[in-house]
Parts: C-alpha cells; structure tokens; sequence
C-alpha cells in the first residue's frame, strides 16, 4: 500500500502534464536528470480499458512518447492481444512502432510480424504471417498467409493483405497480388464465403464461389456462380430488414446441358410485416421454369409448390385470418389445372366467457378455382361463406368426476359454378352437440401413475342439400380428434347422427420416465361413408392405440396404430424415435398406409427415414441419412458425411443418393466438400481446444 501511495504522488503530476496519459505501475520508478520516467519490473500501464505489461517502459517528457523493453504484452478493450520485444509508442498506447510483435484478433486470428507501425485505429504490419492455427516450434502451421504488407483497419474491422501467399504446411498453393479479408469481430462483410465443390450425375464436377455484398446496415447480396463442365449458373439471395418487417428473396439462373436450348431457373420469396393494429402480414412463394430443375439442382424435392400471401391478427379472444394460395404441381400424373390451382379463404373468430363456459362464434368464407374449362368434378368452381357459434364448459362432480359440455350450430352457404348437379346457391345448417365424462384416477408411490377412462356421447346433423366434398377427402383418426365434435379436416362434410367415442389413457412418470398408452374407438348410430384407410368407415371404427415414452438422456419414442374390429389387421401406422445428448442425435420415422382407391393410393405405401449424427469428439461429425421404400423394397434416398475440425480449418465431405425418378429427373448421386478457414467469420464457428505441441 505504501509503495502504490509513493506511485500516485509522483504520477500525478506527470499525468496532469502529460494530458490524460497512461498510468504506471511499477516495482520500481524514478525521474532522470532529463526528468524523464523511468519504470521498471513488472511494469504495467493502464489507459481506457487498455492494459500494458512490460519489462521496462521510460516516459520521455519532452516528445511524450513511451520507450518500452519486452517481453511486451497489450490488451485492449475488445479483448485483442498484441506482443512485441520492443515499442515506442504514445502515452495512450495507440500510435506508435513495435519491433517483433504478435497480434492475436478474438482469440483466433494470428497476425506474426517483425514490424507494427500503428496510428490510432490502423495497424500497418510488415512481414507478417497470418494464421488460426497453434504455431509450434519446428513446425509449420495446417495453413497460414504471409504478406508483405497486412493492414489492420480496427474501425471498419478489416484487414488488407498486398503480395499475398497462401501455404498449407508451408508449401504455396496460390498467390494474389491483394485481397481483403474480415477480422473475427466483422459480422457483415463484403467478401467471398465458403467455397463449395460439388459433383453431380447429372451437372457433374463443379464448384460453387459465394461472394457476400453488404448494400447497408439493413441489406446484403450474395452471387453465388456455380460452374461445372455441365452448367453455369448463377444462385442469388437478397435480404433486407425493415423497421416493420423482413424479405429474403432467392434465385438462380442456369444454362446446361440438360436443356440446352432452354434457359432454366427458379425464384422464391418469403417475409412479414407488421401492419400496425396487430396485424401481420407473411408471404412465401416458389416459381419454376420447368419441373426437374429444383431435383437436378438438388434445391428441394417438393413435388408440389405452394405460393401464399396471408394477412393475420392473434390476441386473447379474437382471431383474424385472410389468405390467398397458389399451387403448382410438378408431378408427372397431376394436371394442375384440376388441382385446383387457386384457392382463397377469409376467418373471424371472437371468444369470451359467458354462462360459465366459453362462448365462440365468427364468420369465414373459403373457395378455389380450377383453370380446367369442363364440366364437373375435373372443372368445378366452389365458394362457401358461412358462421357458427358455440359454447363449451365444464364442471367438477362427486368422486372427482370431469364433466365437459359442448354446443355447436354452423350456417354455410355455397355457390357452385361448372357443374350442372348444382346450377344454384344453396344452405346448409349443421348441428352438433356432446358431453364428456373423465373419471382421473391416481395413484402415488415411487412412480405416479394416472388412469383416465373417458366417455363421450355426441351427435350431430345437417339440414340442407349435401355439398360436394372438396376439402375433407382424407380424413385423420388420431388421439387429438377421438372426443372431438368431427372428425373431418375440412368444412363440406359432416358427421352426422349419434355416436358414442370411448377411451382409456394410462400416464406413468417415474425417476428418469415418462410413458403413456391410450386406446379408443368410436361407436354410431349411423354408418360414416369414409375411406377405409380411414378407420372411421361404417357404424364402428377401428381401434385407436398409442403409446410415447420420454426418458432422461434426450430418448423419445412415439407411435400410434389403426387395428381393425378383431385386432387382427393393422391400419394406418407410424411411430417416431428420437434421440438426443451431447455424443448422439437420432431421428428414425416408419410410416404404413394401407391401399385405399378413395385416397387416390392403388398400393400400400410404407417407408422407413433414418437421419443420424455421431459426435465422438469436439473434432469429429459423422453423419448419415436414408429414406428406404419398404412396400418396394428399394431405396429412395441415402446420404452420408463427415466434418473434421481444429482450432483453424472445418472440412465438411458429403455423398448423396436419390434412387428415384420422374419424367423430367432421373436418380442422381451428388459429391460435396466445403473447406472454412476459421478466424475470418466473426466467431460463427464453436472454438475447438487446440492439441498440445509435441517434442
């Protein structure tokens, strides 16, 4: 404390001269004849968040210049670190000369030079080595770039390399005569991003060079030229932030030898806006030159694309919904033109307690149009504009019994064009009503566990003539639906007559568990015309079973089943295992669909898709993938990858296979490899301890 006392007197007078200059604190220090100070052992400077260590620092009065002798370590404010042996810098520790001196950027980037003539935020280093990986002794690094000359822009967070090599193991590879690079702590900047090779059946060997653009603190650009021995093209993304809002638009352009005498390409856009008033404003859409070139490309495998403009308000108790939507579909045995192509549909919904309960009620209107000049199924034209109200409440009875009641009616009104079977408006009123009983029991020990037997009696009814049925065609039984009012996804159809839903749900939660099994069915007075895929056909429905167990470590399991009267036949199947941790990520999907000529599928369809992740070390990524066709007993997809990284360089290695095909697309194998040299991408990548240098 004496000596720190001893060091504030004598300082102050100098700082006071020297205007605000750095402060020292030393083992030693003493004023020479010249008045200079003099500091020595384990001498440290301070000056706005900026920290100097040196072996000896003399402060010469007259020049106002700091002389220092290293070993020399700076830390600034942003946490940048720079050595040297020698300095002569100003009392801020800004402007200045280092002999010998070593910058490290964020804790990444290297920047070796025998000189460092810096002047305020600009570094001036002359040859300098420029690496992010561990430099050992007797070694070269994995890769590095020696320069004549690198200027460090601190402000514009950039830094200039003229005479530029680049060396792998320090054999050159290439040399430019300047380039421009962004420091680690630059998030947005103009410059090339990761190259990407790529090699493709069908556009064979090429390479793809991303070249980012910031247009503004709000905007950028990225050209991506892909060039193979098969094509050139030319991959775009525009984006832009509004006060209100976002876009992204992306495209590409392409000249191949697929279509030759074809210009092919593809544009897509997405945002949201925020209106004002709580209204939200999203749009995505997807248009195509011809129907394989987003396959051969690899760009998506959606067989079918959707293009929507959507308007929106959500709050507590009321909801507004307007939407607009285009399809275009790309299958071979899909006329678009019967789809339909166009549909349109406008909602209002408002809830509020009333008699106990939730009373709802609104209006909506929906309707498509099909480009097809027929009459009938193949060109009709549909509008329907209708509103409802309900009303649904529960109470809590004796021995714990949950009693639920609900109350519906729905007044629809439809205008049909192009078919002679309805050449005039009509109405339709459907009535529904039902009430739930749940009787929860449980019991408590080591593990809880819940049984839940529920009955549901319904019934419901239509007045009026009967609708074309356009948007309930396939028609879903599953737990979310097994007590519902209907089962139908769509507004045409209606579950009419009485019915009787009964169920029984097991929930068992333990250390480490939790699981569930549920079971149900649904009994009618009258027989439900659905498909038979459905499992809701005739007066008696299949059997719903389902089952999830979660357990600790990130393993989930789901599944559920259709089993027909005698539980001797399977219907609609799927079940889906995921796992999860820090080594492991696991998703596997199996799906089963019965043939069914009501669902437009002649033969059973069933599948299994597999995507893996094996993570034996922060160093290591091995993944694969596969979607195997098991009604046909092929492959439709399958991939595998792996990435290496250090402390300086991401490799990243793909293969993919797509066994199937179309009119416009055959199978394709596709090769990829990216290579990312770490310390140029603003800390993106997660910091991999580096290894310990040998010898």
């Amino acid at each position: 404390m004496k000596r720190l006392l001893v060091l504030i007197a004598l300082l102050l007078p100098v700082a006071a001269r020297a205007q605000d200059s750095a402060v020292l604190v030393a083992d030693e220090l003493f004023v020479t004849a010249d008045e200079d100070l003099v500091a020595t052992g384990n001498v440290q400077a301070f000056y706005q968040g900026t920290v100097l260590s040196a072996a000896q620092v003399t402060y010469d009065r007259e020049s106002d210049r700091l002389s220092i002798l290293g070993p020399i370590l700076i830390r600034d404010a942003r946490g940048n670190i720079l050595t040297a042996d020698r300095a002569d810098l100003d009392p801020r520790l800004e402007d200045g000369l280092l002999r010998g001196a070593r910058i490290v950027l964020d804790q990444q980037l290297q920047l070796a030079a025998n000189r460092v003539d810096r002047l305020g935020d600009v570094s001036a280093l002359t040859a300098t080595a420029v690496t992010s990986c561990q430099v050992c002794p007797g070694r070269t690094p994995l890769w590095e770039i020696r320069a004549g000359r690198v200027i460090h822009d601190e402000a514009a967070e950039q830094l200039y390399f003229e005479n530029a090599r680049f060396l792998v193991r320090g054999v050159p590879i290439f040399w430019v005569p300047r380039m421009r690079l962004p420091d680690p702590g630059n998030e947005r900047a103009t410059g090339l991003l990761i190259p990407q090779v790529r090699t493709s059946d069908r556009l064979g060997f090429g390479a793809k060079l991303p070249y980012f653009v910031e247009l503004g603190p709000s905007r950028d650009v990225t050209l991506t030229p892909y060039l193979s021995s098969r094509t050139l093209t030319l991959e775009t993304r525009y984006r832009q932030a509004f006060l209100a809002g976002d876009i992204e638009i992306t495209g590409a352009v392409s000249r191949d030898d697929i279509l030759p005498d074809d210009l092919r390409g593809t544009i897509a856009a997405e945002g949201e806006f925020d209106l004002g008033r709580g209204l939200r404003l999203e749009f995505s859409g997807t248009a195509v030159s011809d129907e394989g070139y987003l396959l051969d490309y690899g760009y998506s495998d959606a067989d079918r694309l959707e293009s929507v403009v959507e308007v929106n308000r959500v709050d507590p108790s009321s909801l507004f919904v307007a939407d607009l939507t285009h399809i275009r579909s790309l299958r071979d045995d899909e006329d678009e033109a019967t789809l339909p192509p166009l549909l349109g549909s406008l909602g209002w919904e408002r809830r509020l307690e009333a008699a106990g309960g939730t009373l709802g009620f609104g209006a909506d209107a929906d309707g498509f149009l099909r480009t097809e000049r027929a009459d009938g199924a193949e060109g009709r034209d549909m509008m329907r504009a209708g509103a409802f109200a309900e009303w649904r409440g529960d109470r809590v009875l004796r021995f714990g019994l949950l009693a639920e009641g609900q109350v519906r009616g729905d007044l629809d009104t439809y205008r049909i064009v192009d078919d002679p079977d309805h050449p005039a408006p009509f109405y339709r009123i459907a009535p529904a009503a039902a009430v739930t009983l749940r009787w929860p029991l449980v019991r408590r020990g080591a593990s809880a566990d819940l049984i839940e037997p529920v009955a549901s009696l319904g019934w419901s009814g239509a007045r009026g003539e009967e609708p074309p049925d356009e948007d309930s065609r396939l028609v879903e039984f599953d737990e979310a639906n097994l007590f519902a009012l209907t089962r139908f996804p769509g507004e045409d159809d209606v579950e009419e007559g009485g019915r009787l839903s009964l169920g029984l749900a097991w929930t068992r939660q333990g250390p480490g568990f939790t699981s569930a099994v549920a079971l149900g069915r649904v009994l009618r007075t009258e027989a439900q015309d659905s498909s038979g895929a459905s499992g809701l056909s005739g007066t008696v429905s299949d059997w719903l079973l389902s089952g999830q167990v979660d357990l600790d470590g990130g393993f989930a399991l789901d599944a559920r089943t259709l089993l027909a009267d005698e539980m001797d036949a399977i219907g609609k199947s799927e079940a889906r295992v995921d796992w999860s941790n820090d080594l492991v990520t696991l998703s596997a999907a199996y799906l089963f669909l019965p043939a069914d000529d009501a669902e437009e599928r002649p033969d059973v369809a069933a599948e299994w898709t597999i995507d893996a992740e094996w993570r034996p070390s922060d160093r290591w990524t091995l993944r694969a993938g596969t979607r195997y066709d098991v009604a046909n007993d092929r492959p439709a997809r399958a991939g595998v990858g792996f990435g290496w990284r250090n402390e300086c360089v991401d490799v990243d290695v793909s293969a993919a296979r797509r066994y199937t095909s179309s009119d416009d697309s055959g199978p394709s194998t596709d090769f990829g490899l990216s290579v990312n040299l770490n310390g140029f991408s603003a800390g993106r990548q997660a910091r991999v301890t580096p290894g310990q240098c040998r010898g």
